[in-house]
């Protein structure tokens, strides 16, 4: 299972329809979070989505953002219930943070604050609620 990396302009169909999918079926079906998940980011020239395939569909995915300077954002880190559990989502985070070469910058949520500092992420500020979820500020150096 390899990762694969992608500008917007260079996401096929089927493969733009599969991140869609998963990040609806897991943010806004599973964790009953009805919010609009298209809020521009992807489009943006500088924006990176990240994925691995699972089984012949999307198992895991991340995007990367522009934040400000030199600071990229991660974001959208979801996996797919059926490949739960076998460290894809895990993979992704630390390849983002190769791709990176700078601070990076998440918006954790709290009950996953834990799993993001084994991955190096150090909380930056206080916690927060957004649609619903609690969620922590975090940077890795």
């Amino acid at each position: 299972m390899s990762i694969v990396t992608a500008a917007f302009d260079d996401l096929d169909p089927r493969t733009l329809y599969g991140i869609l999918r998963l990040r609806n079926l897991v943010f806004v079906v599973e964790q009953r979070c009805p919010y609009l998940d298209l809020d521009g980011r992807d489009l943006e020239p500088a924006t990176r989505h990240c994925w691995i395939l699972h089984a012949g569909v999307i198992g895991a995915y991340l995007r990367i953002v522009p934040d400000g300077g030199e600071l990229r954002r991660i974001g959208r880190v979801v996996t797919a219930p059926s490949a739960r559990g076998q460290g894809l989502a895990a993979r992704l985070v630390r390849h983002a943070l190769t791709l990176t070469a700078r601070p990076a910058l998440l918006d954790a949520q709290s009950n996953l604050v834990g799993w993001y500092a084994a991955l190096g992420f150090e909380p930056v500020g206080p916690e927060f609620v957004e649609d619903g979820i609690p969620h922590t500020p975090m940077r890795h150096p």
